[in-house]
């Protein structure tokens, strides 16, 4: 892990798109703000754990049954030729 100090109103950058800036330091809480592209997900830490537990129990669970929508959406069966 790479440790760093900065003060209020300093900055890092990560890669050659996202800045970190210290905007406020009260006691022990450090209020950061953070511009980065759009499509990359910013998250708190607790916030994105919860995201991967949700995206693992939906992957666990079973596919749902969809020949009985198949029926549904193609109307009621033929009969076979012959039967009236």
């Amino acid at each position: 892990m790479l440790v760093l100090t900065r003060k209020r109103d300093e900055s890092i950058m990560i890669g050659d798109d996202i800045k970190i800036i210290v905007v406020d330091v009260r006691g022990d809480q450090v209020k950061l703000g953070i511009d980065a592209p759009r499509h990359i997900p910013v998250h708190r830490e607790e916030v994105y754990k919860e995201i991967q537990e949700e995206n693992r129990r939906a992957a666990l669970k079973e596919a749902p049954d969809l020949s009985a929508l198949g029926r549904v959406l193609r109307g009621p069966a033929e009969k076979p030729d012959g039967d009236a």
